[in-house]
């Protein structure tokens, strides 16, 4: 199989934000007395890759529905504010990774984010000119499988690879179809994939032994 495009996860695949993202969600939970619990580093990584409302769930399991809500919408826009001022952290080489894979691929981002959250990374980065499309949960409502699905339909992809860091990452690859590339750097664990990276700059590797190493599941 020879790749011709590249989709990526964000979290824990490109970046990590978690610094900047604990430093606005605990103003906010400070700032609401509706919340028994405060936010630590362990829990916001706990919540990597999950959909928004799936976060509400396993952080506020005793509020009702609107007000997980609430919160949860103070919390990205917070994050958004703050990540505008601040960035995150790119994985060592990113930049220089992209450059030399966008001459060959055509890249992409998949995410299970809010909206706005992958252009304000796009946006403080400086990171356009890479990539050609990008779709998240918090635009569509849908699962990151069917968003990774609309991406390649919309931009006509014949071998895309998914490359992220967790098992919802890995699932989302086997519903659409595709191979997964594993980002083992990341904040996950997975239970199986076509190829895995220790570092984001592996990817120009894992692209030149594609016809070797990956095979497009049955």
């Amino acid at each position: 199989m020879n790749i011709d495009s590249i989709i990526f996860d964000l979290d824990g695949t490109l970046w990590d934000s978690t610094e900047a993202v604990l430093k606005a969600w605990d103003l906010v939970f400070k700032n609401n007395k509706d919340i028994t619990s405060p936010i630590t580093l362990e829990i916001l990584e706990s919540c990597m890759g999950l959909q928004i409302h799936e976060i509400g769930t396993k952080l506020f399991p005793y509020l009702e529905e609107a007000k997980k809500t609430e919160i949860l919408d103070l919390c990205c826009e917070e994050e958004r504010k703050l990540l505008l001022k601040e960035g995150g952290m790119l994985y060592k080489d990113l930049e220089s990774t992209l450059q030399i894979l966008s001459k060959s691929y055509s890249l992409f981002i998949v995410s299970n984010c809010q909206c706005g959250y992958i252009e304000t990374f796009i946006e403080y980065h400086k990171l356009d000119k890479y990539f050609k499309d990008f779709e998240c949960a918090g635009n569509t409502r849908l699962a990151k499988g069917e968003n990774i699905k609309s991406v390649i339909k919309r931009n006509n992809l014949g071998h895309p690879v998914y490359v992220g860091d967790t098992q919802g990452d890995c699932d989302a690859a086997k519903l659409a179809n595709i191979p997964f590339i594993f980002a083992s750097y990341g904040f996950g664990k997975v239970d199986g994939y076509d190829y895995v990276i220790k570092e984001i700059s592996d990817m120009v590797g894992a692209t030149h032994v594609a016809s070797g190493k990956l095979k497009t599941p049955s």
